[in-house]
């Protein structure tokens, strides 16, 4: 599928002058930071060197106040308080954050993470009845909640209190929570209002802590889970998620870090050098997940908090070996929903995809969502059965809001939430065709042909020979990487084969790159453009071609050199 190049707006010349001059950088770093919104010598300061005093005072958050009240009174009073949180990365590393961090002062605590396939997703009334058996006065809910009205009212039916830590969006009520901490509240004046569901957390701990004058070490031994969760639940990286995400990642690369569960996925994935953003996404991230969509993310929780080495390695094993059996579902059912849209020609020429399969894994139908995207790129809802009813996962591309598709079709709909790119639903088995065409006809008005075409964005064009180790030195502090603040991306144009560009890999489907640049000094790079291995006669033809490509750093026997991560190639026009 051909990808649109969009090159990112130049930014003030004016702007890059004045940071290229204040901070002694290249105007190519300048570029950069520009484009990004910073504007200044300090807005720099606080970019390249995020600070925890600059965290916000969590006391500006809606209902904070009422909150550290209450829990006061379960401490004071020796109440029963269950931590309650969702099965994915941000729920259980939620709950691992603060059931771990209230044991150190307090120990009449219990975690609890709903069944996703009896409880479904978010609060439920079987979490309740065991907060009700367990002799539970408080629940905390995290990451979950915001839309659990009739659940709500069922705890205070039976005298339960809820305090709701969500960051999902609110719909037009409220639940009659004791209180309810989420950013995106219409009432709420909190500056930042992108956290994680465990940066809601975080920031409930944090108050806790000014209240009762509880040391601040151990709060900020907690910043490795905040950041997994600002990686993995994709939330932008800016503001409050960069200080946290940033003091987080130092924190899993120092020599002293401290959470063996942590450690030991890590290791068993043989990823234990630089640990970054990319790394919580892809290696610790799925393996959390497959806690909760094969067994019980409780298994997940149990290794974040484990304190034996047996605990460590007896649920890092288990876990691991239930990301493997994830990966065959992912594999399996995304290769039977290619096939379903192959043989429709409906679903062929539609704008979206809204595909059921009654015996598909629930635990993976998100996933396959996202991977249906990579090859016909539109709003994707994938359906399976789940006790009578079918429960469906979403995803959207770039730019286009498929919660309020879902949400425009809500006659259809038992229940959902969820926010722009990604939403869970679940509707009645036979409403199935009704929500397909109604899903159909409200993507088919308000979606884009740009929406549509699957986009690199471009920071900006650049000659090969001005990537040098100064340029990105400077470029890699802008980290850690990830929405709003992606990892640059450029193109440079006319490159040829240097001679040794080549196909690899076991089936030969990529491509090792050695190219230079026509019209610019002979500087050779050596790259490597996965699933690219087909262009590899058109480069040995001496023809030029333009590349999309991001560096990084490859170390080879000690020796570190740039190479190009190649992201798309074109045939060069001019």
């Amino acid at each position: 599928m051909d990808r649109r190049w969009d090159f990112k707006p130049e930014p003030p010349e004016e702007t890059v002058k004045q940071l290229t001059a204040a901070l002694n950088i290249s105007s190519l770093n300048a570029r950069l930071l520009a484009q990004r919104g910073i504007k200044s010598f300090d807005e720099a300061k606080a970019f390249f060197r995020p600070n925890l005093e600059e965290l916000h005072n969590p006391f500006l958050m809606e209902d904070m106040d009422v909150a550290v009240t209450r829990i006061e009174a379960a401490l004071e009073e020796g109440q029963k308080i269950m931590v309650f949180g969702d099965y994915d990365v941000d729920g259980t590393t939620s709950v691992a954050l603060v059931s771990s961090y209230l044991k150190q002062h307090y120990e009449n605590i219990i975690a609890y993470i709903p069944n996703r396939y009896k409880e479904g997703y978010g609060i439920s009334f079987a979490g309740i009845d065991e907060a009700e058996k367990q002799g539970c006065s408080l629940i905390i809910a995290l990451d979950c909640g915001i839309k659990a009205l009739d659940k709500v009212e069922y705890a205070n039916e039976k005298n339960i209190d809820f305090i709701i830590c969500d960051h999902h969006r609110p719909g037009e009520k409220i639940p009659a929570a004791v209180a309810v901490l989420d950013p995106k509240r219409n009432d709420c004046k909190y500056p930042y209002k992108e956290l994680s569901g465990c940066g809601i957390g975080f920031k409930l701990m944090q108050a806790l802590a000014q209240k009762f004058g509880w040391e601040q070490e151990g709060l900020f031994n907690l910043l490795d889970l905040t950041a997994i969760s600002i990686a993995c639940d994709i939330v932008p990286i800016t503001g409050e998620n960069r200080i946290l995400a940033f003091y987080g990642l130092q924190l899993i690369n120092s020599k002293t870090y401290h959470r063996e569960g942590v450690k030991h996925l890590l290791k068993l994935a043989h990823k234990e050098g630089n640990v970054d953003i990319t790394t919580l996404v892809f290696v610790i991230g799925p393996r959390i997940n497959a806690a909760g969509r094969i067994e019980s993310g409780l298994n997940a929780v149990e290794l974040l908090t484990a304190a034996t080495k047996k605990d460590v390695e007896d649920f890092g094993k288990l876990i691991n070996d239930q990301n493997i059996e994830r990966r065959n579902l992912d594999k399996v059912t995304t290769f039977e929903a290619l096939n379903m849209i192959e043989h429709s020609k409906d679903l062929q020429k539609a704008k979206s995809t809204v595909l059921y399969q009654k015996d598909w894994h629930k635990g993976v139908i998100g996933i396959v969502a996202s991977r249906l995207i990579e090859t016909y790129h539109r709003p994707t809802i994938v359906f399976t059965e789940s006790n009578g009813q079918a429960a469906g996962s979403a995803r959207s591309v770039p730019g286009f809001d498929v919660y309020n598709a879902i949400e425009a079709c809500s006659e259809h709909i038992l229940q959902f939430g969820g926010h722009m790119y990604a939403a869970g639903l679940t509707i009645e088995i036979d409403k199935i065709p009704d929500f397909k065409k109604a899903f159909e006809k409200q993507v088919s008005s308000t979606i884009t042909e740009e929406q549509l075409t699957p986009v690199v964005d471009i920071d900006f064009e650049i000659e090969l020979g001005e990537i040098t180790q100064k340029f990105y030195n400077v470029m890699k502090q802008m980290a850690p990487f990830g929405p709003q603040n992606l990892t640059p991306v450029f193109c440079a144009k006319n490159v040829l084969d240097a001679g040794y560009s080549r196909k690899v890999g076991d089936d030969n489907s990529h491509l090792k790159l050695s190219v230079y640049q026509i019209h610019s000094p002979r500087q050779e790079f050596n790259g490597i453009g996965f699933k690219m291995g087909h262009w590899e006669e058109y480069l040995k033809a001496n023809n030029a071609i333009d590349i999309v490509f991001t560096i990084e750093e490859n170390n080879w026997k000690g020796q570190p050199s740039l190479q190009l991560m190649v992201r798309d190639i074109k045939k060069s026009t001019n």
